[in-house]
């Protein structure tokens, strides 16, 4: 009696674990797939990856002084000369770039004043980096190009920048602009005179 009693305890139980485990589907028995572990994407820069130099003629939008309206800045002019009118370059060159500022916004933009470090610079092919009050250069005047208000919304003004710099400083240099939000924005420059408005500059320059 004892033993059927056992025997009848085994099938009772073998049934229930037959029920319990299905037709072996149970995905609860499936071990978890390991998660994978693949490098997040960004866009921004790595550390140390330099932005790309545009051309000269190539526009920009910048942002205006203040973080205020927003300018598209198109430098398209780069005259190399001894000479400025009555002043000789400190250094042997002056580098003189010619720029078309454009308001892109219903409100008045301009470009920040150089003295607040941003503004255009000028960086050497060693890296060296020049501001605007280098040597004689701001006693060079350029008439038609020294526009200096801001920009009204829908119009566009002529500006320029010079660098007093030696002669290895001025060849295979970069020209940047810092805007209102401290971004750089970045121009490979010709070696010799170049753009559209190469006469008009040298007339300017004439003593």
């Amino acid at each position: 009696m004892r033993v059927r009693i056992t025997a009848a305890t085994g099938v009772l139980l073998l049934a229930a674990l037959t029920a319990c485990g299905g037709n072996g589907d149970d995905s609860s028995s499936k071990p978890e797939a390991a998660p994978t572990s693949e490098p997040a994407q960004s866009s921004e820069p790595s550390a140390g990856t330099v932005e790309e130099s545009a051309k000269l003629g190539t526009p920009a939008r910048t942002t205006g002084d203040g973080g205020t309206g927003v300018l598209e800045i198109t430098p398209d002019t780069v005259v190399f000369t001894k000479q400025g009118g009555s002043e000789t370059s400190a250094n042997g060159t002056f580098v003189v770039v010619t720029m078309k500022d454009k308001a892109m916004t219903a409100v008045a933009a301009d470009e920040p004043a150089p003295i607040t470090g941003q503004g255009w610079k000028w960086m050497a092919p060693d890296g060296e980096m020049i501001g605007w009050d280098s040597g004689n250069s701001t006693s060079v005047t350029l008439g038609k190009f020294e526009n200096a208000d801001p920009v009204q919304p829908g119009a566009w003004q002529w500006r320029s920048q010079v660098f007093d710099l030696t002669p290895e400083q001025a060849k295979g240099g970069v020209l940047i602009y810092i805007d209102g939000e401290d971004k750089a924005h970045r121009w490979q420059m010709p070696s010799t005179d170049s753009g559209p408005n190469v006469a008009a500059v040298k007339k300017e320059l004439q003593p």
